[in-house]
Formats: structure tokens, sequence, C-alpha cells
């Protein structure tokens, strides 16, 4: 399968929020990236629902929203009522990690577990039937234009492992924080099938070439 990139509008322009989802549906987009941020689980204030629903407006691209923020489950159908397509909460968030993607599941939604750079995969074994989808932060959350940690690579390889070894090679691999075009060929060779990508897409002037060169990336990593 070829990699799938998701611009992160938390990079895009906020002001002109509608324009900025329809330039990267144009320009290649796969996913639509929708950062949530409570400023308790992570030191950062961003958006919720409402906005989700206006860009449902705009785009029939799959909405994938990262809910960084704690007690998830008093949300989740207000973000499925928005329009949401994927729900990924943070492992370290949930008291009941299963009852939540139970529940994103029966909302209609794919249901997704994020874990931090230090949190390691053994997480996942208690909950791997219920998973669509784990986001690998190769960042600490919280903050576009963050360095990417090199540490974490090879934790999406074990976690590709995990998935398959359980049956579970539909389910997929996105990496978020710091993906640009040298590090997107390294995590896309490890396992990741979705990369989340901010000021690398949004921060170019040239949306489709900047998603071209990470898929490209991508291709050269694979071949070489």
């Amino acid at each position: 399968m070829g990699v799938l990139i998701a611009p992160s509008i938390l990079s895009a322009d906020f002001a002109n929020l509608g324009a900025e989802v329809r330039r990267a549906e144009s320009g290649g987009a796969d996913w639509i990236h929708v950062d949530v941020m409570d400023g308790h689980f992570v030191p950062n204030l961003t958006i919720g629902p409402p906005v989700v629903k206006a860009i449902r407006g705009v785009t029939e691209l799959p909405l994938d929203c990262h809910l960084m923020i704690t007690e998830p489950d008093r949300y989740l159908a207000d973000f499925a009522k928005a329009g949401a397509s994927h729900v990924t909460v943070h492992a370290e968030a949930c008291i009941h990690l299963q009852r939540t993607l139970a529940q994103i599941k029966s909302l209609g939604m794919k249901a997704g577990v994020a874990l931090n750079p230090a949190t390691p995969e053994d997480h996942l074994a208690y909950v791997i039937n219920d998973l669509d989808l784990v986001l690998v932060m190769t960042v600490n959350p919280g903050f576009g234009g963050q360095k990417f940690i090199a540490e974490v690579v090879p934790k999406i390889a074990r976690i590709r492992k995990m998935l398959d070894d359980a049956g579970r090679n539909g389910a997929i691999i996105a990496v978020d924080g710091g993906i640009d075009a040298t590090t997107a060929g390294i995590v896309h060779a490890a396992g990741a099938g979705v990369l989340i990508a901010g000021k690398s897409v949004y921060g170019e002037a040239d949306v489709s070439k900047a998603i071209a060169r990470l898929k490209e990336s991508c291709s050269s990593k694979a071949s070489a």
C-alpha cells in the first residue's frame, strides 16, 4: 500500500481555514488531520467539534481527529455528529481504553490509539483487536514544528509486527511529529502508512509539490 499524506491544519492559516483545506485536497492530500488540544493533557488550546463540522462542509476527505485531551469519552458523540471519520485518543489519557475505543466504533468512526514518545507499545496488547489506527508520536504532543525524535523509529516497526502477528494487517500506523522530506521515508520504511505533516505542507507555497515530495521520499527510500 502506498503512503497516505494527512496535512495537519494546526499549521494552516486559521483565518482562511476552508480555503486551506481545499488547497490541501487539490494538492493531493489523502486525509485532513485535526489536532484537538484542551490545555490540560497538553499545554495548548486549539479547536473542537464546531470547527470539524465546518471543515466537513468543504471537503469529503477523511477527517482524522487526534484528541489530545483528558476525558475524551465526553466528546466522542460530538465529533461523530460533526463528521469525524477517525478519532484517535491517547493511551495516557484514558482510564478505560478499551471502552473508549468501543464507543468510538459504535458511533460509526474508526478508532485509534496514540502513544507519546516515551510510552511503550505494550499498552496496545490489550486493545489490539479494537484498533483501526495506531498513532506514533515522534515529538511530544502540544505544538507544531518540533524536532523529530529519531529514537522512536524502532517502536514503529515493533508495532507493525504486533499488529501483523495479531492478524490486524488492515490496521494502519500513522506517524506525527517532525515529518518532512528527510524523515518521511524513514518512518514509512519502518511501517508507517499515514504521515501527518504540518509545516512541511502548509509552510510551502506549493502544497501539491510539498505533498509529492513527501511521497517521493517514501518511494525512493523503499527502492534504496
